[in-house]
Protein backbone atom coordinates (compact mmCIF):
# COMPACT_ATOMS: atom_id res chain seq x y z
CA UNK A 1 0.00 0.00 0.00
CA UNK A 2 1.62 3.24 -0.95
CA UNK A 3 2.39 5.96 1.90
CA UNK A 4 0.06 9.07 1.89
CA UNK A 5 2.46 11.93 2.15
CA UNK A 6 1.21 15.20 3.83
CA UNK A 7 2.83 17.41 5.91
CA UNK A 8 2.06 19.16 9.51
CA UNK A 9 1.40 22.57 7.56
CA UNK A 10 -1.45 20.65 5.72
CA UNK A 11 -3.01 19.38 8.81
CA UNK A 12 -2.98 23.33 9.95
CA UNK A 13 -3.94 24.23 6.72
CA UNK A 14 -7.34 21.87 6.50
CA UNK A 15 -7.75 23.50 10.30
CA UNK A 16 -7.46 26.57 9.62
CA UNK A 17 -10.10 25.90 6.74
CA UNK A 18 -12.63 24.12 8.49
CA UNK A 19 -12.34 24.45 12.10
CA UNK A 20 -11.74 20.93 12.81
CA UNK A 21 -9.98 19.05 14.94
CA UNK A 22 -6.00 17.79 14.42
CA UNK A 23 -6.61 14.15 14.37
CA UNK A 24 -10.13 14.91 12.54
CA UNK A 25 -7.50 16.78 9.91
CA UNK A 26 -5.09 14.05 9.71
CA UNK A 27 -7.96 10.95 9.41
CA UNK A 28 -9.55 13.54 6.64
CA UNK A 29 -6.21 13.60 4.68
CA UNK A 30 -5.04 10.09 5.12
CA UNK A 31 -8.64 9.31 3.60
CA UNK A 32 -8.42 11.49 0.29
CA UNK A 33 -4.60 11.06 0.00
CA UNK A 34 -3.81 14.16 0.96
CA UNK A 35 -5.99 15.83 -1.50
CA UNK A 36 -6.75 19.22 0.44
CA UNK A 37 -10.25 20.25 -1.32
CA UNK A 38 -11.41 16.36 -1.01
CA UNK A 39 -10.30 16.59 2.45
CA UNK A 40 -12.54 19.34 3.31
CA UNK A 41 -15.46 17.92 1.62
CA UNK A 42 -14.53 14.64 3.49
CA UNK A 43 -14.90 16.92 6.56
CA UNK A 44 -17.80 18.80 5.72
CA UNK A 45 -19.66 15.34 5.12
CA UNK A 46 -19.03 14.60 8.47
CA UNK A 47 -19.58 18.14 10.00
CA UNK A 48 -22.77 18.32 8.28
CA UNK A 49 -23.93 14.60 10.01
CA UNK A 50 -22.99 16.14 13.16
CA UNK A 51 -24.72 19.72 12.63
CA UNK A 52 -28.00 18.06 11.95
CA UNK A 53 -28.00 15.54 15.04
CA UNK A 54 -27.70 19.57 17.40
CA UNK A 55 -30.81 20.57 15.15
CA UNK A 56 -33.60 19.98 17.97
CA UNK A 57 -31.23 21.83 20.48
CA UNK A 58 -32.93 25.25 21.66
CA UNK A 59 -31.09 28.34 20.36
CA UNK A 60 -31.91 31.26 22.73
CA UNK A 61 -28.63 33.02 22.65
CA UNK A 62 -27.25 34.60 19.59
CA UNK A 63 -26.22 38.13 18.00
CA UNK A 64 -28.05 41.16 16.26
CA UNK A 65 -25.86 42.22 13.45
CA UNK A 66 -26.47 45.22 11.23
CA UNK A 67 -24.45 45.59 8.15
CA UNK A 68 -24.29 49.10 5.93
CA UNK A 69 -23.13 47.91 1.99
CA UNK A 70 -21.21 51.44 0.70
CA UNK A 71 -22.34 54.35 -0.08
CA UNK A 72 -25.23 53.36 2.20
CA UNK A 73 -28.08 52.62 0.15
CA UNK A 74 -28.53 48.92 1.86
CA UNK A 75 -28.49 47.85 4.99
CA UNK A 76 -29.73 44.53 6.86
CA UNK A 77 -30.30 43.24 9.98
CA UNK A 78 -29.86 39.69 10.91
CA UNK A 79 -30.74 37.30 14.10
CA UNK A 80 -28.35 35.02 14.34
CA UNK A 81 -29.07 32.31 17.16
CA UNK A 82 -27.13 29.54 19.08
CA UNK A 83 -27.23 27.59 22.15
CA UNK A 84 -25.10 29.71 24.66
CA UNK A 85 -23.44 32.80 25.36
CA UNK A 86 -20.27 31.66 25.18
CA UNK A 87 -20.55 30.82 21.92
CA UNK A 88 -22.11 33.74 21.17
CA UNK A 89 -19.31 36.06 21.65
CA UNK A 90 -16.82 33.60 19.93
CA UNK A 91 -15.16 35.34 16.71
CA UNK A 92 -16.42 32.94 14.44
CA UNK A 93 -19.72 33.36 14.80
CA UNK A 94 -20.05 37.09 14.95
CA UNK A 95 -17.87 36.50 12.12
CA UNK A 96 -20.76 33.97 10.63
CA UNK A 97 -23.29 36.98 11.54
CA UNK A 98 -21.23 39.09 9.32
CA UNK A 99 -20.68 36.93 6.04
CA UNK A 100 -24.51 36.33 6.50
CA UNK A 101 -25.67 39.97 6.77
CA UNK A 102 -23.18 40.79 3.81
CA UNK A 103 -24.63 38.28 1.61
CA UNK A 104 -28.27 39.23 2.68
CA UNK A 105 -27.30 42.77 0.95
CA UNK A 106 -25.81 41.22 -1.93
CA UNK A 107 -28.14 38.55 -2.82
CA UNK A 108 -31.80 40.17 -1.28
CA UNK A 109 -33.48 36.56 -0.39
CA UNK A 110 -37.15 36.89 0.85
CA UNK A 111 -37.30 35.08 3.64
CA UNK A 112 -34.86 32.68 5.81
CA UNK A 113 -36.34 29.12 4.36
CA UNK A 114 -38.38 27.85 1.58
CA UNK A 115 -41.28 27.77 4.25
CA UNK A 116 -40.97 31.42 4.58
CA UNK A 117 -41.49 32.72 0.98
CA UNK A 118 -44.85 34.16 0.83
CA UNK A 119 -46.82 31.89 -0.83
CA UNK A 120 -48.22 34.21 -3.32
CA UNK A 121 -44.73 34.31 -4.77
CA UNK A 122 -44.73 30.19 -4.67
CA UNK A 123 -48.17 30.50 -6.70
CA UNK A 124 -47.36 33.02 -8.93
CA UNK A 125 -44.00 31.18 -9.97
CA UNK A 126 -45.59 27.77 -9.67
CA UNK A 127 -48.47 28.85 -12.34
CA UNK A 128 -45.15 30.99 -14.85
CA UNK A 129 -43.81 27.44 -14.60
CA UNK A 130 -46.73 25.00 -16.12
CA UNK A 131 -47.66 27.74 -18.49
CA UNK A 132 -44.11 27.47 -19.62
CA UNK A 133 -43.54 23.62 -19.73
CA UNK A 134 -47.24 23.28 -21.29
CA UNK A 135 -46.46 25.78 -24.00
CA UNK A 136 -43.37 23.86 -24.49
CA UNK A 137 -45.82 21.01 -25.45
CA UNK A 138 -43.86 18.27 -22.58
CA UNK A 139 -46.63 15.22 -22.23
CA UNK A 140 -49.05 16.34 -19.28
CA UNK A 141 -48.03 13.41 -16.79
CA UNK A 142 -44.22 15.02 -16.65
CA UNK A 143 -45.89 18.48 -16.12
CA UNK A 144 -46.53 18.19 -12.61
CA UNK A 145 -42.60 16.60 -11.94
CA UNK A 146 -40.84 19.37 -14.17
CA UNK A 147 -42.95 22.32 -12.44
CA UNK A 148 -41.46 20.91 -9.14
CA UNK A 149 -38.36 21.30 -10.40
CA UNK A 150 -38.44 24.65 -11.74
CA UNK A 151 -40.14 25.97 -8.23
CA UNK A 152 -36.74 24.39 -6.46
CA UNK A 153 -34.58 26.22 -9.07
CA UNK A 154 -37.01 29.49 -7.74
CA UNK A 155 -36.00 28.31 -3.83
CA UNK A 156 -32.17 28.43 -5.18
CA UNK A 157 -33.10 32.07 -5.37
CA UNK A 158 -34.85 33.69 -2.80
CA UNK A 159 -34.75 31.46 0.44
CA UNK A 160 -31.22 32.36 2.21
CA UNK A 161 -30.48 29.01 3.59
CA UNK A 162 -30.77 27.95 -0.46
CA UNK A 163 -29.07 30.17 -2.05
CA UNK A 164 -25.21 29.44 -3.06
CA UNK A 165 -22.82 32.04 -0.93
CA UNK A 166 -21.99 35.06 -2.53
CA UNK A 167 -18.47 34.06 -2.01
CA UNK A 168 -18.02 30.27 -2.76
CA UNK A 169 -20.92 29.67 -5.05
CA UNK A 170 -20.39 25.35 -4.43
CA UNK A 171 -21.50 26.25 -1.11
CA UNK A 172 -24.91 27.58 0.14
CA UNK A 173 -25.91 29.47 3.43
CA UNK A 174 -27.58 26.32 4.72
CA UNK A 175 -23.90 24.66 4.38
CA UNK A 176 -22.08 27.45 6.35
CA UNK A 177 -24.58 27.57 9.15
CA UNK A 178 -24.05 23.46 9.55
CA UNK A 179 -20.20 23.66 9.02
CA UNK A 180 -20.90 26.96 11.63
CA UNK A 181 -22.64 24.28 13.90
CA UNK A 182 -20.24 21.61 13.44
CA UNK A 183 -16.91 23.70 14.45
CA UNK A 184 -18.42 25.57 17.89
CA UNK A 185 -20.72 21.97 18.94
CA UNK A 186 -23.73 23.92 18.89
CA UNK A 187 -27.11 24.37 16.68
CA UNK A 188 -26.92 27.56 14.63
CA UNK A 189 -29.59 29.07 13.26
CA UNK A 190 -30.50 32.08 11.42
CA UNK A 191 -33.75 33.32 13.08
CA UNK A 192 -34.45 36.19 10.99
CA UNK A 193 -33.67 39.38 9.19
CA UNK A 194 -34.52 42.30 7.33
CA UNK A 195 -33.03 44.51 4.09
CA UNK A 196 -33.32 47.74 3.29
CA UNK A 197 -32.96 49.40 0.21
CA UNK A 198 -33.05 52.97 -0.58
CA UNK A 199 -36.61 53.91 -2.17
CA UNK A 200 -37.46 50.79 -2.16
CA UNK A 201 -41.11 49.44 0.80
Amino acid sequence: MATVTFTAKDVQELRRRTGAGMMECKKALEETAGDMDKAVEYLRKKGIAKAEKRAGRTTSEGVITSYIHPPGKIGVLVELNCETDFVARTDDFKTLAREIAMHIASAAPLAVDKDGVPPDAVDRERRIAEEQVRASGKPDHLVPKIVEGKLESYYKQVALLSQPWIREDKKTIGDLVKEASSRLGENVQVRRFVRFQMGEE
